[in-house]
């Protein structure tokens, strides 16, 4: 299993593809696949056949999951996209930072 430095509910940018300069929500990580989704961005379509006889089917629209590699996160505290890092607090304990500001995430 992959660590990711993404988690659930970060603010990303997309570096790049269709949908480069956009950000939005994490919804979900795959560390195994180093894929995130995001919430409104890398939309697909999947059309639904009608479950009754006299329904029509739906088009229904969906966010994919994306490599890890195109998304960077966006700090907090500044609002800019910044790599991410890691710091060990004194109780032992470890904290994810912003190395743009240095500060936590």
């Amino acid at each position: 299993m992959n660590k990711l430095k993404i988690k659930k509910g970060d603010t990303v940018k997309v570096l790049s593809g269709k949908d480069r300069g956009k950000s939005g929500k994490v919804i979900s990580v795959m560390p195994a696949l180093g894929r995130a989704v995001v919430e409104g961005l890398n939309m697909r379509t999947r059309f639904e056949r009608s479950r009754n006889a006299g329904e029509k089917g739906k088009k229904v629209e969906f966010p994919a999951a994306m490599p890890v590699s195109k998304l960077m996160l966006v700090d907090p505290n500044s609002g800019r996209p910044s790599r991410v890092g890691f710091k060990f607090l004194e109780s032992g304990s470890k904290q994810r930072i912003a190395k743009a500001s240095d500060k936590a995430v």
